[in-house]
């Protein structure tokens, strides 16, 4: 049994990581990227908040949101937006892989790992911390010599907006940061 507890806090800023079923690399194909933006900006219509860095990765992405003040339900948008995406992506021909005998149980498919990573960003230097984590993981992941030569990342815009200078991230910039080992 689990003591894990998740931290909820109204109007908070969190650093996401959500990983596919098995790692299967499938939300870089034009289908998994067009059905992930589709059910984000659905469950924003319903549920808002903030994308303030993104990256995505062939199986997994990390994000940063800042929720609307007074609430909390990320676990409630996350569980959406995987519904959405999955219904969409399998309906559009996506494929899955065979989930185990307790997703079957569960009536879940084999698409998204059944949980997600959550960190509060507990101030500035760690949102910053955060936003670089997250923009330097295409490098870290040896899929790129530096962050601008990401195509799925939200680091242009933080280059036009004077945060990062365009040679930016060819060396981690916080050894150590604290995320989650399967991100």
């Amino acid at each position: 049994m689990s003591w894990y507890r998740r931290n909820y806090v109204p109007g908070g800023t969190y650093f996401f990581t959500v990983v596919t079923y098995r790692r299967q690399p499938i939300l870089l194909s034009d289908l998994a990227r067009t059905c992930l933006r589709t059910a984000i900006e659905k469950i924003r219509l319903t549920y808002p908040f903030e994308i303030f860095a993104f990256v995505l990765l062939a199986d997994h992405l990390h994000t940063v949101w800042i929720l609307p003040p007074n609430d909390d339900r990320y676990s409630l948008r996350w569980r959406r937006i995987k519904e959405e995406f999955t219904r969409e992506y399998l309906r559009k021909g996506g494929q899955d892989l065979e989930p185990s005998i307790s997703r079957v149980r569960r009536g879940e498919q084999g698409v998204w790992h059944r949980r997600f990573w959550e960190h509060t960003v507990r101030d500035n230097d760690d949102l910053k911390a955060a936003a670089d984590y997250i923009h330097w993981n295409p490098v870290k992941h040896k899929l790129v010599e530096r962050a601008s030569d990401w195509e799925w990342s939200s680091f242009q815009r933080f280059i036009t907006l004077g945060e990062y200078p365009p040679e930016w991230g060819r060396e981690d910039p916080n050894p150590g940061y604290d995320t989650p080992e399967w991100g």
